[in-house]
């Protein structure tokens, strides 16, 4: 039986990219998404691949979607929390519901999806949870600090559970992309795209289905051996 994996923000850009390799590599893929149903039931109609509508802001939602997905799939095997979202501001000008909704959606939906699903993990004594955080958080950002607070927080999250989870057979990792060419950063103005790509010694922008092979490698079996590590994936750019 093919094992089932589990994609949040899982409808566009890197997040599509996920769904769509994990597919091609043999898993029964849910794509959750939050708002825009309309991108979402044009990606399953293109892929096949079911598509689940919920906030991970929110622990019930998580819950409630997760048990939505299990009924119609099977239990969760892989777990690829990926969703995020950006409110940019320097620091002086960030209100309060700026910094709340991206803690909430990018460090706190990672607690908020991985929670239901580690007992099961547990008792099946397999499972794989595999977090994109961002070159943001691990460098920091201008006009980013609660993205990169949030995207941080990932790594550290990661680390923690790893060693919760490892005796259980459940690795933990994360991957950390550099300037990806999604539709967000290629509405970027080009001659800020172009200073962008100055800086990376690649000379490229990465592509998001660069960022789906390493999930795929992660959720392996070939990865057993590997747990609380960061796969860095920004063209070197920024070195940990």
């Amino acid at each position: 039986m093919s094992r089932v994996a589990l994609v949040t923000g899982g409808t566009r850009g890197i997040g599509a990219a996920i769904s769509l390799a994990l597919k091609d590599a043999g898993y029964k893929v849910a794509a959750n998404y939050a708002g825009n149903s309309a991108a979402a039931d044009e990606f399953s109609r293109d892929t096949g691949i079911p598509t689940f509508r919920w906030s991970v802001a929110d622990y019930e939602a998580c819950k409630a979607g997760i048990a939505e997905v299990e009924a119609a799939l099977g239990p969760v095997d892989v777990l690829v929390n990926n969703a995020g979202i950006t409110r940019d501001a320097l620091f002086h000008k960030m209100t309060p519901d700026q910094w709340r909704e991206v803690i909430d959606t990018n460090l706190s939906g990672l607690f908020n999806m991985t929670h239901p699903l580690w007992p099961g993990m547990r008792e099946r004594k397999f499972g794989r949870v595999i977090s994109i955080s961002s070159i943001n958080g691990q460098k920091g950002q201008a006009g980013q600090a609660n993205y990169s607070a949030a995207k941080a927080g990932d790594l550290g999250f990661t680390k923690a559970l790893a060693q919760e989870g490892a005796r259980a057979g459940i690795t933990v990792n994360a991957i950390a992309p550099g300037y990806i060419a999604t539709e967000m950063v290629m509405a970027v103005p080009e001659k800020v795209r172009e200073s962008i790509v100055a800086q990376i010694p690649t000379g490229r922008l990465g592509q998001p289905e660069e960022i789906a092979r390493c999930v795929v490698f992660l959720a392996s079996d070939d990865a057993g051996f590997i747990t609380g590590s960061t796969i860095t994936a920004n063209g070197g750019q920024f070195f940990v």
